[in-house]
């Protein structure tokens, strides 16, 4: 079975989609060849009553303990840093990226999780609170210790990505070889602001993809790949920030390539971003079946090159 190269999001899993219904998708996910998960510590605090996290990660560790042969073939992916962990409004009272706060963090979820390692972890959001040498040296050491696989950055600006992975280099500890964003083929008009993102820097610019470029050790995971459904969903019609002519101008050729290849506006997203340079992993949030198995066809479609052609050259 060709590997499925994106990311089953659970952001709601153990709130907006119940427990028994994220059972039977990661069940789904992994019978199907699927091997990414993607979490946070922080998912999906607003939406409990109690404004704490931890809902997600607490359903994968149940859908882990109920089949732990899938552990193995299971590449976790969570972050720390969001967490409501105090009194007071969000993102002041967030946990932040100190050791201490890393500390505390990666217990939490590795508890949730139900498991000794955490393959790819995450600093989820900038905290400048926090020295980057104490939040690199933090990191590093959950890599030394067997904790950690492999450490990104999400939602940071280049140049404190850039720094932390030169003071991580400096002192021989690991780094960041992973950035995650938000990304897909549509894009907003420059400085129009967009209501469902919070993160400053949390965006794929020319800049990130020159990075990504040119770092060989980097990879590019995006978030929003399907703007939260507005590609084919009615009911979920485009922000304010993508009404402009680029738009018009990507869904005709975005319309143009699924039509002839019998395939849904989703699917072709998924294959953009998947088979560009650079190539992303798309982060899929699904919370019903149909969802998931589109998204699975999606992420094995292989663009033919003059199709690939038109929907880049499309502005």
């Amino acid at each position: 079975m060709p590997e499925v190269n994106f990311a089953l999001g659970t952001m709601g899993f153990g709130t907006k989609v119940d427990a028994a219904t994220s059972l039977n998708l990661l069940d789904r996910f992994a019978d199907a060849g699927g091997t990414l998960v993607d979490t946070a510590n922080c998912y999906a605090f607003w939406n409990d009553p109690s404004g704490r996290g931890g809902h997600s990660e607490e359903v994968i560790g149940q859908w882990l303990a109920r089949r732990p042969s899938l552990r193995d073939q299971m590449y976790l992916s969570t972050k720390a840093g969001a967490q409501p962990v105090g009194p007071g409004d969000w993102p002041a009272n967030r946990e932040g990226l100190s050791a201490s706060a890393l500390k505390a963090a990666v217990e939490g979820s590795l508890r949730r999780l139900g498991t000794d390692r955490i393959d790819l972890y995450w600093a989820h959001m900038e905290d400048r609170t926090a020295p980057l040498a104490e939040s690199a040296e933090a990191f590093g050491a959950l890599v030394a210790e067997g904790i950690v696989g492999r450490l990104g950055c999400s939602n940071h600006p280049v140049w404190r990505v850039e720094r932390a992975r030169q003071i991580a280099t400096a002192n021989g500890w690991a780094g960041y070889t992973a950035l995650q964003l938000r990304h897909s083929y549509l894009q907003p008009r420059p400085g129009a602001p967009v209501p469902d993102q919070s993160h400053r820097f949390g965006w794929v610019t020319d800049e990130v993809v020159d990075y990504v470029d040119s770092e060989p050790d980097l990879s590019l995971w995006v978030y929003t790949a399907l703007l939260n459904g507005s590609y084919s969903r009615p009911d979920r019609p485009l922000l304010d920030a993508y009404d402009h002519p680029g738009t018009t101008r990507r869904l005709a050729a975005l319309d143009k390539v699924a039509g002839e290849l019998g395939v849904s506006r989703n699917q072709i997203v998924l294959a953009w971003l998947i088979g560009g340079s650079p190539a992303a992993t798309p982060i899929v949030g699904v919370s019903n079946q149909e969802q998931l198995d589109e998204a699975l066809a999606g992420a094995r479609l292989r663009l033919p090159a003059e199709h690939r052609r038109l929907l880049d050259e499309t502005a």
